[in-house]
């Protein structure tokens, strides 16, 4: 059994409040859950009107797997108009 984690520092361009933010933010979480069956969560820069960071975890039965999943999230959140990535830190355990 493998795990996952990813941290993803992203840029919100153009929001000017929170509400803003979040109505980003929550639909790309939706998004991710739906479409990888991960767990998905907003894990820094929650009071940050432009920026945030989703923390993301999957469990699989060996790292190939996990590595894979990991570099599909990467790729679909990159083609996200609403979203830049910053940064992107992945451990495998």
């Amino acid at each position: 059994m493998r795990v996952a984690i990813c941290i993803l520092e992203l840029y919100i361009p153009g929001k000017t409040s929170l509400k803003g933010k979040r109505q980003v933010t929550k639909s790309l979480i939706q998004r991710l859950r739906n479409s990888f069956n991960v767990s998905v969560s907003e894990v820094g820069s929650q009071d940050l009107w432009q920026r945030t960071e989703l923390g993301l975890a999957v469990v699989c039965y060996n790292g190939a797997g996990a590595d894979s999943i990991m570099e599909k999230i990467y790729n679909f959140v990159e083609k996200e108009n609403d979203v830049e990535i910053i940064s992107s830190r992945i451990e495998t355990y």
